[in-house]
């Protein structure tokens, strides 16, 4: 079974990204030096934290496996070890991406995440 973690990105960058073939994070990832991702049980309070209100967003899911080394668990909010990337988001590595509604409460309405 391949390992997904979650990345969460504005719309327009990430079909910035797919026109140049390459995604180097977004402006936060860019100033933080990697790139910010997220495992199935941490996306959902990551939205709410870093992009309340927004209805212009994608999940992409991208195999853990294929980042190699550049992919960190490191600890962050809570404690949580949360994945980070020190390094640009190879395209072939992304399993599927996906939109990211707004629902009628105002929550983001996640696909069906795989734990693990």
């Amino acid at each position: 079974m391949t390992h997904l973690v979650y990345k969460i990105a504005p719309r327009a960058l990430w079909q910035a990204a797919e026109a140049t073939g390459v995604f180097d994070g977004a402006p936060i990832d860019q100033a933080d030096g990697y790139i910010h991702f997220s495992t199935a049980s941490q996306a959902a309070e990551t939205a709410a934290k870093h992009f309340t209100g927004r209805n212009d967003l994608v999940l992409i899911a991208v195999e853990a496996d294929k980042l190699g080394t550049a992919l960190r668990y490191e600890v962050s909010r809570g404690g949580d070890l949360f994945p980070h990337l020190y390094a640009p988001l190879p395209l072939d590595a992304v399993s599927w991406i996906k939109p990211l509604p707004l629902g009628s409460d105002g929550k983001h309405k996640f696909p069906e995440l795989r734990h693990e």
